[in-house]
């Protein structure tokens, strides 16, 4: 007994086709991104900056705090500054990446070139990646910390017994 398998031929992925309108909506969306991504360098600056004069300003105070009040720990003001940078790091990758698709879907859009949109859509992507990533640790954290609520909740109802 013989089969014949029906063998189709290979055929082009389908293309899309982007409306007028659609691409008016799309050049408008990366301006507005375009714009965020350079408010969003601004303020990573301003985190930095921010970041060097928190550790002075902890010390100054612990310096000023009298002896009988709980003064301020000097090394506070250089983990303040820690965090500042760390946020400005975030700050700064998630400005870049919405600055990227912003400045290239304009391009794209506007010189009709499909690789410049296909890499604005790739940083799109990464943006959303990273917001992603961001949002799953710090509901980790969250739990993490309403986990540790619970926990110490309970030893000082027991301890207090």
């Amino acid at each position: 007994m013989e089969t014949t398998e029906n063998q189709l031929e290979p055929t082009a992925e389908p293309q899309i086709i982007l409306s007028d309108e659609a691409q008016y909506y799309l050049q408008k969306a990366g301006q507005w991104a375009y714009f965020l991504g350079i408010v969003g360098f601004v303020l990573s600056g301003i985190f930095v900056l921010g970041s060097l004069f928190v550790g002075s300003i902890f010390s100054m105070m612990s310096k000023l705090q009298p002896e009988a009040a709980t003064p301020y720990p000097a090394a506070m003001g250089g983990f303040l500054s820690f965090v500042y940078i760390l946020l400005a790091v975030f700050y700064f990758f998630f400005s870049l990446y919405i600055y990227q698709f912003g400045s290239r879907i304009k391009n794209g859009i506007l010189h009709s070139n499909s690789a410049e949109i296909t890499t604005a859509f790739g940083k799109l992507k990464s943006f959303f990646k990273l917001w992603g990533i961001t949002t799953i640790v710090i509901i980790s954290l969250y739990a993490l910390i309403f986990i540790a609520a619970i926990i110490g909740g309970a030893i000082g109802i027991m301890s207090s017994r």
